[in-house]
Formats: structure tokens, sequence, C-alpha cells
């Protein structure tokens, strides 16, 4: 094959780059490298001077054109790493420190840092690897490949590590508990994973996700070991756990945090008891349903609950029987005034989080590991949450009714 024929702009570098290796007696791959290295530490220090003359008006011992009171006051030492080894930098500084390189970022430590932040934000936004890799070459001309992507993206697990152990709240007024799936490949197969998600509203109202956990199957053990995380992790006390009839949660709540009370939620227990009732009287029997969760009292709930028995039992027996059963948990809600009641009876806070992490995530059928999955569903929850600033508008006529509810439990708290 002919070799390509250069432009007298290309012969001309390579012609510069010949003398600068033959002046410079490079004799392996290692002096090339300590090349490359001098290269990127004369560039960034041309570069911020060039900054800094720009900031300051005038460039260096051009006194004549001074008209500013501010200064350049010498330099200081940074390390940035890159792809061929930690580079040394010489930062000038000015006297009043107003200067903001942006070149060289003030927190910046990598050369490469920049385009890793833009991968890791297109990452939590769920494109896939083969997407952010069209899109880094369209828009900045930059091969990288899936490894690399990969290999950036994992930098994130000692962090979601680090947040998953993080210290949180001494007590918190809501917890809700919820389980989203996904398709895992795993030691040659494809398996379901459950991440159970755990979602707390501290006593100023602040929402914030506590934990997302990778399971296989609900059970009293698992729930246990999520438990004594929180409780190991600074959480003395919660109000009201919200949950869909999860498997063994409420056993292991009782052993961790036993004044807690559970609260099941409602829509979903209507869902769960309603979806084999035929089209011809779905709309009769919810209205009848309606009469018993929509009660002002317990007392009143429980009387319509058996009128409801008398009317639908021949024809839809398991319908009252699941609502007779879990009627310890379904019926938490009753005790308390109609804002906390809205709070608590279904586990909408989660599931709107679940569809905003759905969202991102519909774009991977499969995930290559757990890990893939953490760092994914990790990324894109810091992407939701940082929007979830200040608190509901009528927190404080819930957090005073709390407080009134749990006055002995709140006693002596640090809220």
């Amino acid at each position: 094959m002919p070799r390509r024929k250069r432009s007298p702009e290309e012969n001309e570098r390579r012609a510069k780059i010949r003398e600068l290796l033959l002046s410079s007696n490079i004799s392996s791959m290692e002096d090339i490298q300590n090349l490359f290295k001098e290269t990127i530490a004369e560039f960034m220090e041309s570069g911020l001077e060039a900054e800094l003359d720009d900031e300051l008006g005038y460039g260096r011992y051009d006194y004549r054109n001074k008209d500013t009171d501010n200064s350049r006051n010498g330099h200081s030492s940074k390390t940035l790493r890159t792809s061929y080894g930690d580079v040394e930098v010489a930062v000038p500084r000015d006297r009043k420190g107003e200067f903001e390189p942006q070149l060289l970022k003030k927190n910046q430590t990598s050369v490469s840092q920049d385009i890793e932040e833009k991968i890791l934000s297109m990452y939590a936004k769920g494109m896939t690897t083969g997407d952010i890799e069209s899109h880094m070459k369209e828009l900045y001309d930059i091969d990288i490949s899936d490894s690399t992507i990969s290999r950036i993206t994992d930098k994130i697990l000692p962090i979601v590590k680090e947040w998953q152990e993080r210290p949180l709240e001494e007590v918190y007024a809501v917890v809700y508990m919820d389980a989203i799936h996904y398709h895992v490949r795993s030691e040659g197969r494809i398996v379901k994973r459950a991440v159970y998600i755990a979602l707390g509203i501290d006593m100023n109202g602040k929402k914030d996700v506590l934990g997302m956990y990778v399971g296989e199957n609900e059970s009293a053990k698992f729930w246990l070991s999520i438990m004594n995380g929180l409780k190991n992790r600074g959480v003395e006390d919660i109000l009201i756990a919200c949950v869909d009839g999860l498997n063994g949660f409420p056993q292991a709540i009782e052993a961790v945090y036993p004044k807690t009370e559970i609260q099941q939620c409602i829509i979903h227990q209507i869902r769960n008891s309603t979806k084999f009732v035929s089209y011809k009287d779905i709309k009769k029997l919810m209205a009848d349903l309606k009469l018993v969760y929509a009660a002002p009292t317990e007392e009143t709930a429980l009387n319509e609950l058996e009128l409801f028995k008398d009317k639908w039992d021949s024809k839809y027996p398991k319908i009252y029987k699941s609502w007779h059963d879990n009627w310890a948990t379904l019926s938490t809600y009753f005790k308390y005034p109609e804002a906390v009641r809205r709070l608590i009876y279904t586990t909408n806070a989660i599931e709107g989080f679940n569809r905003q992490l759905r969202k991102v995530t519909k774009s991977k059928t499969i995930f290559p590991s757990d890990d893939s999955l953490l760092k994914m569903l990790y990324l894109a929850t810091m992407d939701i949450t940082k929007k979830w600033t200040g608190h509901r508008q009528d927190w404080g006529q819930i957090h005073s009714q709390l407080e009134i509810y749990f006055e002995e439990r709140l006693i002596g708290r640090n809220l």
C-alpha cells in the first residue's frame, strides 16, 4: 500500500519533530514518554501565563501598560496525572488571589478530568457505552473505547462504597422501602436482581436516598442486614416505615427498631387485590372498597370492610381475605391527621424516584455485572437528588403533629 502523501505543513512538522528527537538524545520509549511529559508541562505553563496576562491586562515586565493594582505573585507547583505519568506544572498566581485559570482549573488533578466528568455525566443519564463512544467522537473528535469508558466509570465504585457507609441522621420521620428489578449477567447466566432502595425523610422534612442494596430475593435475614446497616450508620429511630408488602420486612424491623410503626402501601394493596376483577364489576367494587380505605376512622373502615365482604365475598373471596389478613399494617394511617396520612399511606415518594431510575436505565436490558448496575444507579441517583432542595410545603404542620404523636421517642433527641 503506497504511503499517504503529506501536506507541506505536515512535512514541516515532521522535520521539527525529527530535529527535536535528535537534539533530545532519544534512545528509548521511556525517553519519548518523558519528552511528552515535558511538552505537556510547557503547553500548560505557556497557556496559564497567557491567561494571567489577559486577567491582569499586561504581560510580564510590561509595566508601562499596567493599569491595575493587582500583580503577579510567583508560582505554585501542581502535580497533574496524565496517561504518560505525573507531570509537575508551575501555576502562576496573582497577589489578590482572584486568578481563576480555565486551562487548568484549581481543583483539577488530571488533564483528562474534564473528559472523564463528561463521560460520567452521560453515563448518569443512561447513555450506553456505545452511545458515549459515538458522542465523544462526534462532538470532540476523540476516539474512546468501551473498555476505557468502563475503566473511567469504575472509578466511581470506591465512592459508591463510601456513600453506602456515610453517617446518617439520628431520627427519620418516615423511611420508604421498595424494590426495583433488573437483569444481570452472572457466571455465564442472565439472572434477575432486585435492587432494594431505602428513601428517608428526616425531621427537617429533607428527603434523601439512604442506600441501595443489590440482592437476589427478599427475606427476613436480608432485611435484617439492611436494618443493622442503618443502625450502624447512626440511625437510632425510624418513626414510620412505609413498604409495599415486602417479605420478611416486619420481622426484621421489629428486631432492630421495635417501636417503628409499619404502614403498608394502600395503592399497592388495591392493585394487588383487584387485578383479577371482571371489568363489568370493577367500577362498583372499587367504589365499595374506597369506603374502606377512605373512611374517616378505623372503626368505620372495619364496618365498611365487613359490608364489602357481605356483598363481594361470594364472587371475589380473596380480596376480603387479603385486606383482613394484612389489616394490622394497612390500617396504621388511620390514627393520624390528614396531613400525615397523605405522607404515609402510599409509597408514591419512592415510586416517583424509581420511575426516574427506570427512565435512565431503560436503554440497558441486561447489565454485565452487579457493579455496572450499581454504578449506573448511583450516578443516576446523584443526578436526580441534586434537585431535591427544601421540604414539603406542609412540613411545618406534619412536624408539629409528629412531635405530639411521638413525644416520648423524640424527647432528648438532638433534632
